[in-house]
């Protein structure tokens, strides 16, 4: 397949990678591919990409009419834009798009009627136009070929993944962590953006029986203005920078993830590779991130996550058990391997390239 030329030049790649996400200042599970993928795709193929990044004033609500609108133009060039953070230029029939959940769409009450909206208008419209749509599990494939009514064959799986320094944590790490962050007692960490379907108000009787045996249970995430938080009850640590991040999950007792409606789950899949045990709610795809690592509750059983929980800060032998379970889940789930399987996707597009698709 021979890649388009500019003219009076080099073959240009022929994949274009939108970098939107990537250049956000804070970090969620979409933005966390969508960087791994703009540095590890080229180089995996330093031929076959080219990484488009608009000004990081463009990276959130001002940056969609520049991904409608000047995206397309600046990507010309190119036979593939891939997409890796659910949304995409819709007018253009050469996308390969990474839509990671549906959560705006199933769980509306957890957002903004103004989010809501624009994603109720673009998500089927991006999905059924583009070339190849993936997506992070198999919960979130059947997601998208039940509610927008997507080919079998266009949707592909590539889960997330997990970056192999998560594991080096040094005791010296931990204890600057919890000092930065004022953790004088042991902890149990809730980790996400702060929104009602995270379902955190559950974990409120957890919370008072785990203050009873000198453990705080404590919540790190970011608010974002198109996020309803519903109920929280606990303290919150605000967003934890990435230098502190990996620090701050190898220090718990444990990670709770009481979620009505996860697409993935990434904050489990790190806290396992960081030798952190795992709770979190038998719902949405988490029971296929977490497998057997770790330990799935009801997310209506604020008395099994109380349960749990205790028993987990509070049982050495339990927690050793949960931690090297949790390792070997987290040590299939490379970002290599994402890296790697969406890299062969766009070749096999790459290498079809029918006629008719370069269009826009």
């Amino acid at each position: 397949m021979a890649a388009r030329r500019p003219i009076g030049g080099a073959a240009a790649p022929p994949v274009a990678i939108d970098a939107r996400a990537a250049v956000r200042a804070q970090i969620g599970g979409v933005e966390r591919l969508a960087r791994e993928m703009a540095v590890r795709l080229p180089r995996l193929a330093p031929d076959r990409y080219r990484v488009i990044s608009p000004h990081p004033r463009l990276a959130h609500r001002a940056g969609h009419v520049w991904e409608q609108l000047a995206l397309p133009g600046r990507t010309a060039a190119q036979t593939l834009i891939y997409c890796p953070a659910n949304l995409a230029p819709v007018v253009s029939g050469r996308v390969v798009v990474v839509i990671h959940d549906l959560a705006a769409l199933r769980h509306p009450q957890a957002y903004s009627r103004s989010y809501v909206a624009y994603q109720r208008l673009m998500l089927p419209a991006v999905a059924r136009r583009a070339r190849l749509v993936i997506t992070v599990s198999e919960f979130s494939r059947r997601e998208l070929l039940e509610h927008l009514g997507l080919e079998e064959s266009r949707v592909e799986v590539i889960p997330e993944g997990v970056d192999e320094r998560l594991g080096a944590v040094g005791e010296a790490e931990v204890a600057s962590v919890a000092r930065r962050h004022r953790l004088a007692r042991p902890y149990v960490l809730a980790l996400g953006t702060v929104s009602a379907r995270k379902n955190l108000g559950v974990l409120e009787l957890a919370a008072r029986r785990l203050a009873a045996e000198g453990v705080e249970l404590v919540l790190a995430g970011s608010d974002r203005h198109y996020l309803r938080a519903g109920r929280l009850g606990l303290r919150r640590l605000g967003y934890i920078a990435e230098a502190d991040l990996r620090g701050l999950y190898a220090g718990a007792r444990a990670l709770v993830m009481p979620s009505r409606y996860e697409g993935f789950g990434l904050p489990c899949l790190e806290a396992m590779a960081c030798g952190t045990p795992v709770v979190a709610a038998r719902c949405g795809a988490l029971p296929e991130t977490v497998g057997d690592a770790g330990l799935l509750i009801d997310p209506d059983d604020a008395e099994g996550f109380a349960d749990a929980l205790t028993a987990v800060s509070g049982d050495e032998k339990m927690r050793a058990r949960l931690r090297a379970a949790g390792r070997r889940r987290a040590s299939a789930f490379p970002w290599s391997r994402t890296a790697a399987l969406t890299d062969a996707a766009l070749a096999r597009l790459l290498a079809l390239d029918p006629p008719g698709q370069r269009s826009v």
